[in-house]
């Protein structure tokens, strides 16, 4: 049995990032050699000194809808929204805080540009028709532990600069490092790019609550592996160059894309003793102890050395989760 207590780690506070680097490419990153069990430290703009010739980027081109909303309702108590699914017109599936607020109570947006009513499914109808409308009244949806309100710049950081395909609610944040001219530079390397697509959902987020891990189930999450991205990794994998996953949604697209299919929802969960049949390098954040992500890194980079590496970062004062520091597992 795979116990949870094995995942957890105590990060002190200071070190969990709450604002995004201005210089996107000056973020640190941690670079552990699984083979000679080394790890080095370096800067993010420098990752092409140890990319080769041949090797292939597969990112993640999500790109994160502004789904949480700040609303009043007619009383002028304050509410907040969460858009979780949008299940046909302007009829979305949702959160909702404080979680006493009742069905049929209307929740007015933006000094009452738009409205909502909330029904006991948990769910909240628009009266605009537009989605896009509403999306554009929304905040970008921080995880919890930045302890802070979204700003305007958060559109921007919160963003891969490659972001193309509406439908996340978080960002594929080893992606967030990425400058376009870093993109631009790479394939003089002669490094490929290839873009496949995972929409991150709640689940990815959501605690391990059974002490067994394996017993945890993964809500399903929306993928899809483009033909022309196909036919990079295949030609990649002729011409044995390496395949290097950005970030663990990418990963997990990769490995659902070797289980025989190109699009599709998956439902993937891996943890230690997964046999991994794509990803050659894995370039991920520092992910939250006890979470699935973090028990996707160990599973990749090996238990031990990734406790490692974890421990150093902490010593050398690396910022910690979506708007930290990077790590590059080779």
């Amino acid at each position: 049995m795979l116990k949870l207590s094995e995942f957890d780690y105590l990060l002190p506070a200071e070190l969990i990032a709450q604002h995004p680097l201005e210089n996107r490419e000056e973020a640190r990153l941690l670079v552990v050699d699984r083979k000679a069990g080394r790890i080095n430290h370096a800067i993010f703009k420098d990752i092409g000194s140890f990319l080769r010739e041949k090797d292939l980027l597969v990112l993640n081109d999500t790109r994160v809808l502004h789904c949480r909303l700040f609303g009043k309702k007619s009383t002028g108590g304050k509410v907040e929204i969460f858009l979780t699914r949008r299940i046909n017109g302007t009829t979305f599936s949702c959160l909702v805080r404080p979680a006493r607020t009742k069905p049929g109570e209307k929740i007015f947006f933006a000094g009452g540009k738009i409205c909502g009513q909330l029904s006991g499914r948990g769910q909240i109808n628009f009266k605009q028709t537009d989605a896009d409308t509403i999306y554009e009244y929304g905040a970008v949806p921080l995880p919890p532990y930045i302890k802070r309100r979204p700003v305007d710049s958060d559109k921007v950081y919160y963003q891969t600069v490659y972001a193309k395909n509406d439908g996340a609610l978080a960002s594929p944040t080893a992606g967030l490092h990425f400058t376009e001219r870093m993109l631009k530079d790479l394939p003089a390397r002669r490094v490929g790019l290839a873009y496949v697509t995972l929409h991150v959902g709640l689940g990815t987020f959501r605690p391990v609550r059974c002490e067994d891990i394996t017993r945890h189930k993964m809500e399903p999450e929306y993928f899809k592996v483009p033909d022309e991205a196909a036919e990079k990794i295949e030609r990649s994998r002729e011409e044995r160059g390496r395949i290097i996953a950005v970030g663990t949604t990418a990963l997990r697209t990769l490995e659902a894309y070797a289980g025989g299919r190109k699009e599709g929802n998956t439902e993937l969960f891996i943890y230690p003793g997964y046999s991994f049949k794509l990803a050659d390098c894995l370039l991920t954040n520092f992910h939250l102890p006890k979470t699935t992500l973090f028990m996707l890194v160990c599973a990749f980079g090996g238990d031990k050395l990734m406790k490692q590496a974890y421990r150093e970062a902490m010593e050398r004062k690396y910022r910690f989760y979506s708007y930290g520091d990077a790590m590059l597992i080779i």
